[in-house]
């Protein structure tokens, strides 16, 4: 039997994405349809960027990504950025929260994106992003400053959808997927 869908659910070094884990992707949005996202998470998504009119600014660079592309990403950032880049910003195949759908890597919109590090800046339209994010049920899972505690570099661009009520409480007490689920 597969595993119900969890907006809590942890994935990080130590804790791997579940094989049987039911899936209900869709498309971030139809201008995107090859970024998938988790049916609810997009949905908050969705509702996020109408609010802000963000289509127009910000593109989706990454949603989910099956255990094969999670691999191919990871080897490829190993050829070309060496291993210690890639400790800090690629997750291992098999622990990366993309692979639950829950997770979505957003840059600013630009004539060239950085798939692995897009631009997401603390200010104009993403520093708006930001503020609403809690209140659709988005944390900024990397935050700076919590490398020890995540495993994972600072990752502006990376946002996860937990729940509307857990990503409020989590932004306000400053705390990561890690504290909050412990």
């Amino acid at each position: 039997m597969k595993e119900k869908m969890n907006s809590l659910i942890l994935v990080n070094r130590e804790h791997a994405c579940p094989e049987d884990l039911a899936q209900d992707l869709v498309p971030v949005c139809g201008a995107y349809p090859h970024v998938l996202m988790e049916r609810q998470a997009a949905r908050a998504l969705s509702r996020m960027m109408e609010q802000l009119d963000g289509w127009r600014f910000i593109v989706p660079v990454s949603g989910w990504r099956s255990m094969e592309e999670q691999r191919t990403l990871y080897e490829q950032s190993l050829r070309e950025h060496g291993q210690a880049f890639t400790e800090r910003f690629v997750a291992l195949p098999g622990h990366s929260e993309h692979q639950t759908g829950l997770a979505i890597d957003l840059g600013l919109l630009q004539p060239e994106i950085d798939v692995i590090r897009p631009d997401f800046p603390n200010d104009g339209i993403c520093r708006h992003f930001r503020d609403l994010a809690p209140a659709f049920g988005f944390v900024e899972r990397y935050p700076e400053g919590r490398e020890h505690i995540t495993g994972i570099a600072h990752e502006p661009w990376h946002f996860r959808y937990t729940g509307i009520p857990h990503a409020e409480y989590m932004t306000r007490r400053h705390l990561t997927l890690e504290e909050y689920v412990g």
